[in-house]
């Protein structure tokens, strides 16, 4: 399973991409805003600061206008991935931004037929949101196991990119349920690696280390 991070925050995308544990980058507008920069500037730094797929979105509803906008956006860095709403419109943009040899990550996806007409138009992520389909009681995690038997089914190389993320059980379930990726925010990512006997052990390993009054 491939990790991004789903931040703007500059500081902490260098910090993830240090530890060799970071794939890509998953930005929104939203996100973008909180840092109080220009939007493109953030979006070439983060290119710059991560070898993978950085997804920077599009805020144009009619295709044509998302179109525009996408090859504005691409034209940033070779490693932006033009993200674009599942709408019809979106559907239209997508194909033309694949077409031209632009990664293009579908977003806001909550059911299987969604994500079928992503992959027909040629996304190279969908954007599936686990939270927010937990949060009117509806099982996120289904949702990702349908999409993985469907294009296994059909042999399509859209990539499911498990988002809404909250917590580790939710990467562990998206990883068992073959999601390609994962996208969490910073404090999720770093949190995988804890464990309260990980803890426990080095503290007693340590403890009887110093008894013996050696160094390495």
């Amino acid at each position: 399973m491939k990790f991004f991070v789903d931040t703007a925050e500059i500081k902490d995308i260098k910090e993830l991409a240090a530890t060799g544990l970071l794939d890509g980058v998953t930005t929104n507008p939203s996100l973008v805003a909180k840092s109080g920069r220009d939007f493109k500037e953030v979006i070439a730094e983060i290119c710059n600061a991560v070898e993978g797929p950085v997804s920077a979105e599009v805020t144009a509803l009619e295709a044509d206008a998302m179109i525009e906008e996408g090859r504005k956006l691409a034209k940033i860095a070779k490693n932006v991935a033009v993200k674009v709403p599942l709408t019809l419109d979106g559907l239209k943009a997508c194909r033309t931004l694949t077409q031209a040899g632009t990664m293009v990550n579908v977003t806001l996806c909550f059911s299987a037929n969604q994500a079928l007409l992503a992959a027909k138009s040629g996304a190279t992520f969908i954007s599936p949101f686990i939270g927010r389909l937990d949060d009117i009681n509806i099982d996120g995690m289904e949702l990702i196991r349908e999409i993985r038997q469907i294009y296994d089914n059909y042999d399509y190389t859209t990539e499911i990119l498990a988002a809404s993320i909250r917590s580790a059980n939710h990467v562990k379930e998206a990883a068992l349920a073959g999601a390609d990726v994962a996208t969490v925010p910073p404090a999720v990512l770093k949190g995988l690696v804890k464990h309260p006997l990980t803890d426990k052990g080095i503290e007693s390993f340590l403890a009887d280390w110093k008894k013996t009054g050696q160094k390495i």
